[in-house]
């Protein structure tokens, strides 16, 4: 999964010269949390709602609306955004924008190309929609967790353990608990009622069966 195939292409940008008040009722409309700026085709900042809520007046004001936005008028997005912006490039993996959003605590990343033009957007909830597809969870999966030891050939051990019993497997996600142990979950579109004799095979081979669960389409 590339950072191209998830993000949001063509995204809405506003001007550094745009007023405040411009921005906010752009940003209310579309229902976004956060903006680029871009001047002239190239990315000069951004900004968030929150930097918006910042200079707006509190609710607790005796101001009118019209009072509000006659004062948010006076300022420019230039006034409230952020020129430090973290970008990612287009050609970039899935897993390299959730770790930089990750480092930099970010909900949202400008997406720019080889040249440094704006073309697209991607956000925490991208990711999220991203790894929810992967795991196959809108269809219905059955999750096991299990607690294995961390030696060459468990891998194929483990899955020759489903391919004799002709269970297909969807997808496998290690984590390493210790220098000796790992953590496998395994998805699989069998039942968990379908999956005792399984269960059984795994234990006789000293695979621990932590948890099962079914996620998804009837579960």
């Amino acid at each position: 999964m590339f950072v191209a195939t998830r993000m949001t292409k063509h995204p809405v940008t506003i001007s550094s010269d745009a007023k405040i008040g411009e921005a906010d009722r752009l940003m209310k409309k579309h229902k976004f949390h956060r903006m680029i700026v871009v001047d002239n085709g190239k990315l000069v900042g951004y900004f968030s709602d929150r930097d918006i809520m910042r200079v707006s007046p509190s609710p607790a004001t005796s101001l009118s609306k019209f009072e509000i936005r006659e004062l948010l008028d006076k300022l420019t997005v230039r006034d409230i955004m952020q020129t430090k912006v973290i970008t990612v490039n287009e050609d970039a993996t899935i897993e390299e924008a959730a770790l930089i959003m990750y480092e930099n605590k970010v909900g949202g990343l400008p997406v720019v190309s080889e040249v440094g033009a704006v073309v697209g957007i991607i956000t925490a909830t991208d990711i999220l929609k991203t790894f929810i597809e992967v795991m196959g969870l809108p269809d219905g999966k059955t999750r096991l967790t299990l607690g294995v030891d961390n030696k060459v050939g468990m891998m194929a051990e483990l899955t020759k353990i489903f391919a004799d019993d002709g269970i297909n497997i969807d997808s496998i996600i290690t984590c390493k608990q210790s220098p000796q142990k790992y953590e496998i979950v395994v998805r699989l579109d069998e039942s968990e009622e379908e999956l005792a004799e399984i269960k059984s095979k795994l234990q006789s081979k000293g695979i621990v069966v932590e948890h099962v669960v079914r996620i998804g389409l009837h579960a």
